[in-house]
């Protein structure tokens, strides 16, 4: 059985304190919004990210350093988690579809290790 943890959506961080919370400098966080791969909530003119969004920074942060990607190669597998994530919320339950299995296997391959180019 998989346990599955919830991250808050709830936007509570401002940019300066969500990239010390990565050991980011705010730039790097900026440059992932601009490139699509963040999405952070938006009051006035302050962005503010939650738990969620954290999440999704270390998870950028790892397929670039241990896995050795760009941000395209990064977008393209960010891309693949939500389309999975998507896929597998609207089939019934008990219910996959063959090619989420396939992309689920390519995503946990990738984050496991066995993906990426040899150093």
């Amino acid at each position: 059985m998989r346990v599955q943890i919830v991250r808050s959506t709830r936007p509570v961080y401002v940019i300066s304190v969500a990239a010390e919370i990565c050991g980011l400098h705010p730039r790097t966080l900026r440059i992932y919004e601009e490139k699509g791969l963040l999405q952070p909530a938006r009051r006035n003119r302050i962005r503010l990210y939650s738990e969620r969004d954290i999440e999704r920074v270390r998870l950028i942060r790892q397929l670039i350093e241990h896995h050795r990607l760009n941000l395209a190669g990064v977008r393209l597998v960010l891309e693949m988690l939500e389309r999975l994530e998507a896929r597998v919320g609207a089939t019934a339950p008990g219910q996959r579809g063959q090619d989420g299995d396939v992309v689920r296997w390519l995503v946990e391959r990738l984050l496991a290790g066995g993906g990426g180019r040899g150093r």
